[in-house]
């Protein structure tokens, strides 16, 4: 993610020499560079000096191991934009005192710029920084701001939301082939009728229930496949994937406050 929120960066017209990353291995040291032309170090203390935010974007098991490494280059004002899922903003703050940390989720198609991220100020955080946080983040997408204590279930739904729509177009995919369609054909008529229902939700303001009861005529094929997906439980399927993800989110933030005590 930290990869593709720079080269956002670049494509929403930042220059270069204002983006630089730390990395842990050579090898992909190299490829960023190849790719961004931005400057790229093994040194998070390097990539932090002089920077008015800093993005971490790593695992959330790695974060308290990267504040030790940080924390003495650390200067007062520097913004923390954290996007490790379910990482609490005052594991930050028990590093770094007084910071102001803004945690947030985004997703995937931000590497398409069509991301949307959840926004949250942890305790020494304004306005000012939150205003720093969105304005690197909406080089990919839009961000809504909200209560920290919501960004587990944003993790569950728009950060892991793109796995199921993915999932979604593998099974409609390989239901088509099933019924006799070549593949080609099959993974271009599922693709696009993925983003153009996609587009339907988000350009006509018609909510999901109205856009179904215009495509589901009574006793038509419409009707005919959503009733076997309500009868084996669609509904419910989803909402305890949901939660599965929300609950994973809590946990990797738990165990990371938990390293971070060691």
């Amino acid at each position: 993610m930290g990869g593709a929120l720079a080269s956002g960066l670049l494509r929403a017209g930042w220059e270069k020499n204002e983006i630089s990353m730390a990395v842990r291995r050579e090898e992909r040291r190299r490829e960023l560079i190849e790719r961004t032309g931005c400057a790229v170090s093994l040194d998070p203390v390097e990539a932090l000096d002089g920077k008015e935010v800093a993005v971490v974007a790593v695992k959330p098991r790695d974060v308290p191991h990267l504040l030790t490494q940080i924390q003495g280059a650390y200067r007062p004002g520097q913004v923390i934009l954290s996007l490790a899922a379910g990482v609490p903003t005052r594991l930050y703050e028990a590093s770094l005192g007084e910071a102001p940390v803004v945690r947030a989720m985004p997703n995937t198609p931000a590497l398409v710029d069509e991301g949307i991220t959840g926004l949250a100020a942890g305790r020494f955080a304004g306005q000012e920084a939150l205003a720093r946080a969105e304005r690197v983040l909406s080089a990919v997408g839009q961000v809504i701001q909200m209560e920290e204590s919501l960004l587990d279930a944003v993790t569950a739904v728009s950060g892991t939301g793109p796995a199921y729509a993915f999932l979604l177009a593998e099974a409609l995919t390989e239901a088509a082939v099933r019924e006799g369609l070549p593949r080609q054909i099959a993974e271009r008529l599922v693709h696009q009728t993925i983003k153009g229902a996609g587009a339907l939700l988000v350009e006509t303001g018609l909510s999901p229930f109205e856009l179904r009861a215009q495509v589901t005529s009574p006793g038509g094929t419409t009707a005919a496949a959503v009733h076997v997906l309500e009868e084996r439980g669609f509904r419910a399927l989803v909402e305890d994937a949901v939660r599965a993800a929300g609950d994973r989110s809590r946990e990797l933030g738990a165990r990371a406050e938990e390293d971070g005590e060691r």
